[in-house]
């Protein structure tokens, strides 16, 4: 079966698909340049508080792509040349989007911060979705990826199973990102009142550098998603 051309659900749905990549990939690139000057010691507090605003800022792409990778991913499969045969679609795509829509609200209610009791069970509500869809999430891929028709699907959908897993660990990675810079805000608290001490720059660096990791597995899994998602290696659909 062909691809569907031309202006329709399905150039939309690829269309939206594809801005999500860019942003989330580039959003992230762009947060991790501007945590490379607040490593620098030589630069004063006022610079370093300049740049944990831009990272701040331009972080706001890359939390609202991944949230809405999801329905975007399922949207994809439903409007595509085989959406007949998907079981996700009408007022079950409907739904997906209300409750993508609504992660999305508490994650942005999250970003935004605050003592308020709002934010403070936005953080954990938020929290708790991610480490569920990242368990679920892998979960799925691997029953894909190892059956031999997964949810009755006979045209060899293991690298879709590899799209999700990469997709649920990219929200592990998050998850762990957010761990890791616990520190960082009561020692750049520091920083920004009392000035620069060897205990605080420790305190700084250690966090952002075990970041790292996980930044990069990021990077990498998206990519990969990318390009299973172009390849579809092994698939006998089309």
């Amino acid at each position: 079966m062909e691809a569907v051309h031309g202006f329709n659900g399905h150039s939309l749905a690829v269309f939206l698909h594809i801005v999500l990549f860019a942003y989330w990939l580039g959003g992230d690139v762009g947060v991790y340049y501007a945590s490379r000057y607040i490593l620098r010691s030589d630069l004063g507090p006022e610079a370093r508080a300049v740049s944990t605003k831009i990272m701040h800022g331009v972080d706001i792409a890359p939390r609202v792509s991944l949230v809405l990778f999801l329905p975007s991913g399922i949207t994809l499969m439903a409007a595509g040349p085989l959406g007949d045969a998907f079981f996700v679609k009408g007022w079950l795509l409907v739904l997906v989007w209300v409750c993508g829509l609504a992660w999305l609200a508490v994650s942005l209610i999250d970003y935004r911060g605050g003592d308020t009791p709002i934010a403070g069970f936005s953080q954990k509500a938020d929290l708790l979705v991610r480490y569920a869809l990242s368990i679920g999430l892998v979960a799925v891929a691997i029953y894909t990826m190892v059956a031999t028709d997964p949810f009755g699907v006979d045209t060899n959908p293991k690298w879709l199973g590899a799209k999700v897993a990469a997709y649920g660990l990219c929200i592990f990675c998050g998850v762990m990102i957010r761990r890791q810079l616990v520190p960082f805000g009561p020692a750049f608290g520091k920083l920004v009142t009392a000035g620069s001490t060897p205990e605080v720059e420790k305190a700084i660096l250690g966090s952002i550098r075990r970041c790292e990791p996980w930044v990069y597995g990021i990077w990498t899994l998206v990519l990969v998603a990318a390009l299973l998602g172009v390849v579809k290696p092994g698939s006998t659909a089309f």
